[in-house]
């Protein structure tokens, strides 16, 4: 665990390679980190991309460390030591965590505060498709964090087992 002071206090915070761990470990999972290789945009190097499945077809989870310049700059991602954990929660559970429906994330932006670290919030870009993000979760923040990541985990499972015709296993 790290610290860091004037975001936390005395408080450890997880390192990204430390969430990278949490969620590699769940079943089925695959990484990618873009980068040139990858043939993803230069804007995107160094983000994260976590499915379920090799066929990578929707990511559940992101971690990303900069900002998209006129795109996701909301977050102030080029702070010093800042990083962003994103998770697709899907409509019903941003409803039930936020309480208005993704569709209407414009009407409260007003109200959110895009930049705070340790809060579970709507993803400033892709909110209104149902993402919520954590910029530096905090250690007591955790577990909260392993619940929203395993909502996402099986919602994609549950995707990734329609997209190849499979039935559902409910062991």
């Amino acid at each position: 665990m790290t610290t860091l002071p004037g975001y936390y206090g005395d408080r450890a915070a997880p390192a990204v390679a430390e969430l990278v761990e949490r969620i590699v470990a769940l079943p089925h999972v695959t990484q990618v980190q873009a980068d040139e290789r990858s043939g993803a945009p230069e804007v995107s190097w160094g983000d994260r991309f976590f499915f379920v499945g090799s066929d990578r077809r929707r990511p559940f989870a992101t971690i990303v460390e900069h900002d998209v310049p006129g795109f996701d700059e909301d977050s102030h991602l080029d702070r010093p030591g800042i990083f962003r954990l994103n998770v697709h929660v899907g409509r019903e559970e941003f409803q039930r965590r936020f309480g208005y429906p993704p569709v209407e994330l414009p009407d409260h932006r007003p109200g959110i505060d895009f930049t705070r670290c340790d809060e579970v919030l709507p993803h400033p870009a892709y909110g209104t498709y149902g993402w919520a993000c954590v910029l530096n979760p905090g250690i007591h923040r955790l577990p909260e964090v392993d619940r929203l990541l395993a909502h996402a985990h099986r919602r994609a499972a549950g995707e990734h087992r329609r997209a190849r015709g499979e039935q559902h296993d409910s062991r």
